[in-house]
């Protein structure tokens, strides 16, 4: 039988003893993850009795998600379960895989393992079948992310994949998650936020490939081995970081190359899982999923003297013209047709389009958080929440420069993270208010905008006001590893207890908003858009274009986009934006009153 021998399985002296695999590079480590030869869920499936298959479908990235009813057992034990298993290539066998390599038909319907809006709609109907069934939830994952295609946002991935993890949140029975290859970005935590996270020994769980990540802080795919290293991305660090709960030994090597004692070591781990999960009553489930994602996440906590030296009002409105009439053209503007722009433009025009060129879609204006504040509140009424005033992003990782882009971020923001939140009202009504900053390093999530939110959650129940989040920004922030994607299903789990309550819950969608925030507080509540607003979805539209080597449509990710295909259903310039947010509490308001 063919075997696949990566580079450093050949090197001499080379074996899979645990400490050489020690001594392996992170890079290494992270190949060592997605090994050809390493089990794939249905490889996994022999674990279970009485596997069936269910939902299935043939639509297209389907495939990439399978789900089967069976049970777990043990001795007399047994344990009715729902397996939704990411299934990132179609075998394990290697020889077979060169085979059905050659069939090119068969290759594209696996979509290089990558799941599709159908295949997370598959998810998502196993979840609710669970429920229905009153089966405990397994998920193995194994993904190198969700397709990055436009036609995937087409099918609205951002939002499947957030009700994915909205759904896991609020199932009413136990859920675990189990990390068996490589867990990477958003297709991962599609699948992960759940009241167990365990990984196999060699598995990996990273917020961005490594390639990325050299592409974005190198500009250039040539250092992949460095940001592997600074990202640290294995499940041991994973447990280190108390983002995953238990690490399953592996225990004669790595499971490609030890199938079958990997695989007994994996069911006696999901085996006791499953034990201590399944007596928790019914009604307790939620609560208990609130207190453990209450813990999830790290950060700062300021003093006030340190949030003194650059706290401040910041606003980053565009400045009109003195005499109110024209404004220069942005630099390297081109029409459709690629070629140069040099009018200028009538700021009236400009403002009523919200400062975004009608002929390239270039930004003029991004509105600061405090900028936020002012636009939707009634004046002087914002009051930053002292439980999260102080909270600031923390550098757990030691990774290169971010105390710096911190130190940085806040001078330029006159915030200590990218989201600030508060009480403020709307023509008298109070509301719980989040508003963030895209000045400060993108708007990107990370560990501490994730508590903040959880906290705002908490103060929009206590004082019984609606909830309303600003979202802009891109993904969950590299420099904090997996740890920030980590905190978006905590969110999840927030915001699920403010619609519980029946409270009302808007967001705000401004340009851009992607990654990270569009399938976390960016997919939640009632959306209100805003108009001409852009770059709103899950990849975005410059990542697409470098994996699909074809340029996205012109109105790709805009707002009008969005609405021609059912995503958008409300539209609001920022000047209508007070209004609109009035309109949706004091219906929602009413309705809870009849």
């Amino acid at each position: 039988m063919k075997h696949c021998h990566l580079p450093f399985e050949k090197k001499k002296g080379f074996s899979w003893s645990s400490t050489c695999i020690g001594e392996l590079s992170e890079y290494e480590k992270y190949q060592l993850s997605f090994h050809p030869e390493r089990p794939r869920s249905a490889d996994y499936l022999e674990v279970f009795d009485g596997q069936e298959e269910c939902l299935e479908d043939t639509l297209f990235g389907s495939r990439t998600i399978q789900t089967h009813r069976a049970e777990l057992r043990s001795g007399d034990k047994r344990h009715k379960i729902m397996l939704i298993g990411q299934q990132s290539a179609p075998t394990s066998d290697f020889e077979r895989l060169q085979e059905i390599m050659k069939d090119p038909e068969e290759m594209t319907a696996w979509n290089n393992g990558m799941p599709t809006p159908a295949a997370f709609v598959k998810a998502l109907r196993a979840i609710q079948l669970a429920e229905a069934e009153n089966r405990i939830i397994i998920t193995l994952i194994d993904t190198p992310g969700a397709d990055p295609t436009e036609e995937s946002e087409a099918g609205g991935i951002a939002w499947k994949i957030g009700r994915c993890m909205q759904a896991l949140a609020e199932v009413t029975v136990p859920t675990i998650s189990v990390i068996i290859n490589r867990g990477c970005s958003g297709g991962a935590i599609a699948l992960s936020g759940c009241d167990r996270v365990l990984a196999m020994q060699y598995a990996t769980y990273l917020v961005i490939s490594p390639e990325a990540c050299s592409s974005i802080l190198f500009h250039t795919r040539d250092k992949a081995a460095l940001a592997a290293e600074i990202s640290q991305i294995t499940a041991e660090e994973a447990l280190h970081h108390g983002i995953i709960d238990k690490l399953i030994p592996e225990p004669e090597g790595p499971a490609h190359r030890f199938r079958a004692a990997t695989l007994r070591s994996f069911h006696a781990a999901l085996f006791n899982t499953a034990e201590q999960l399944a007596p928790t009553p019914r009604q307790s489930i939620f609560p208990n999923r609130v207190k453990r994602w209450s813990a999830i996440g790290r950060w700062e906590n300021l003093s006030p003297e340190s949030l003194a030296l650059f706290e401040k009002k910041v606003s980053t409105r565009f400045t009109p013209p003195e005499n109110n009439r024209f404004v220069l053209r942005h630099k390297g503007c081109r029409n459709s047709e690629g070629k140069r722009v040099f009018d200028p433009i009538l700021f009236s025009a400009l403002q009523s389009g919200n400062f975004r060129c009608e002929e390239c879609g270039h930004r003029y204006q991004r509105l600061s958080a405090h900028d936020y504040c002012d636009l939707i509140l009634d004046a002087g009424s914002f009051s930053e929440d002292p439980r999260t005033r102080f909270i600031a992003d923390s550098d757990i990782l030691n990774f290169p420069g971010y105390k710096e882009k911190l130190v940085e971020a806040r001078k330029k923001t006159g915030t200590a993270t990218a989201l600030i939140t508060g009480t403020g009202t709307i023509e008298g009504t109070g509301v719980v208010f989040c508003a963030a900053n895209f000045g400060f390093l993108g708007g990107s999530f990370s560990m501490a905008s994730g508590e903040k939110l959880f906290r705002a959650a908490e103060q929009a129940l206590r004082l019984h006001y609606p909830l309303i989040i600003h979202a802009t920004g891109g993904g969950a922030r590299m420099h904090e590893g997996c740890s920030s994607m980590v905190s978006i299903p905590k969110v999840h789990v927030a915001l699920s207890r403010v619609e519980h309550s029946g409270l009302p819950l808007v967001t705000i969608i401004a340009d851009p908003m992607l990654g990270g925030l569009a399938i976390g507080a960016g997919s939640r509540g009632v959306h209100i858009i805003e108009h001409n607003a852009g770059n709103i979805g899950f990849s975005g539209r410059r990542v697409i274009e470098q994996y699909t080597g074809q340029p996205t449509s012109k109105a790709f990710q805009t707002a009008r986009w969005l609405q021609e295909r059912g995503f958008a259903a409300r539209i609001a310039h920022p000047h209508d934006m007070k209004n609109e947010l009035l309109r949706i509490i004091r219906q929602t308001t009413e309705k809870q009153q009849q």
